[in-house]
């Protein structure tokens, strides 16, 4: 604790602090939530980033404020219409104006403000929320649709390339030497079956249907704030994965992580399900701030977004099973196998319910 104090202190050397606690579920990152004795910013998040999963932590800094700048630019010169509220996290620098700190041992610390008097949630719980979960992405990505994707840097390359993580996999596998369990054999065969399609969306922007965008790269569920008071989406948090992508990542893994009510970490297999009526709630949000930059390609691959992204998430889970779980942050040795299964079954759900979800898109149109 007395070190956590002393880390804190170097971006707010100024401020008492009376509490320094754990925050938040991330797999990545160490996050801690700090409470300060002042009368107006009361919290901020320190969080220790983890250097084997961002080798260059600085770029993720600057990532991070070449888009909370940017928003800020955009929200001075057009305004939100009054009741509405939208906040980005804010990075807090250092004494000496540095937007980090090293500590003795190389660690990387960095501190962002928090967004006061919101909440997030794992699960949606109403049709209502998950329209605020669609239009907090349709904000996010319209207010960087004028920002040249050029400026943000690759922070992890081949990130949502599917490709690239079935390319990892065979790599691993070729080595795995392991029993194959029933489990691991119906997870072999699932990705077997989706070797040659899971290039979709990478094909599909070599030929110049799908351009670059700023995207944010994690918007799962609860990267959501909504006002406490309202119930509004106010902010979009975690920006660590910040970087030029196809706002189809987005897009896919949103709906992913907001349409499966079972929650990423539930080993009730028998119970994930993709929920259509989640779905079409979400892209009537989204659609009502993104619609002003999508192309027509763009509407063409939206299904195939949110099948890709359920069953690359799968896999990375189930290759980071395979390679001895040096990514994700687990609480046993099957941990990651189960996240890989629920990821299989929704794909499988969302496969069943194609018809539904095209549906869904083309009356978005």
């Amino acid at each position: 604790m007395d070190n956590l104090v002393a880390i804190a202190r170097k971006f707010k050397p100024l401020e008492k602090i009376i509490d320094i606690q754990e925050f938040g579920d991330g797999n990545i990152n160490d996050t801690f939530l700090v409470t300060l004795e002042s009368k107006e910013d009361k919290h901020f998040i320190l969080q220790r980033i983890n250097s084997k999963v961002f080798v260059q932590p600085e770029l993720v800094m600057l990532n991070m404020r070449t888009v909370t700048e940017h928003v800020r630019q955009q929200l001075k010169r057009a305004p939100l219409k009054t009741g509405c509220r939208w906040e980005m996290p804010q990075v807090l620098l250092t004494q000496d104006e540095r937007d980090h700190w090293l500590d003795s041992y190389g660690s990387f610390w960095r501190a962002i403000s928090f967004i006061e008097n919101s909440q997030s949630f794992d699960i949606i719980k109403n049709i209502k929320q998950a329209r605020e979960v669609g239009y907090a992405l349709g904000m996010f990505h319209e207010l960087l649709s004028d920002l040249p994707p050029d400026r943000l840097a690759d922070t992890l390359e081949g990130f949502h390339n599917t490709p690239r993580y079935l390319r990892h996999y065979d790599t691993v596998l070729s080595k795995h030497r392991a029993r194959k369990s029933p489990e691991m054999h119906y997870c072999l065969q699932f990705v077997s079956k989706r070797s040659v399609w899971a290039h979709v969306l990478e094909n599909a922007r070599a030929r110049g249907k799908l351009h670059l965008r700023p995207i944010h790269g994690d918007p799962k569920v609860n990267n959501i704030m909504m006002d406490k008071a309202t119930g509004q989406a106010i902010s979009i948090v975690d920006l660590d994965t910040v970087k030029a992508g196809l706002v189809h990542y987005d897009i896919g893994d949103c709906l992913r992580s907001a349409c499966n009510l079972t929650g990423e970490e539930s080993n009730q297999l028998e119970t994930v399900h993709f929920e259509t009526d989640l779905c079409q709630a979400i892209l009537k949000g989204y659609f009502s701030m993104a619609n002003e930059f999508l192309t027509v390609n763009d509407y063409d691959y939206l299904y195939d977004a949110v099948r890709l992204i359920a069953f690359e998430l799968g896999l990375r889970y189930f290759t980071d099973y395979l390679e001895g779980d040096v990514y994700f942050k687990v609480k046993g040795p099957e941990h990651n196998l189960v996240r890989a299964l629920g990821q299989f079954k929704l794909t499988e759900s969302i496969e069943l319910q194609a018809p539904a979800i095209r549906a869904i898109i083309r009356d978005m149109r």
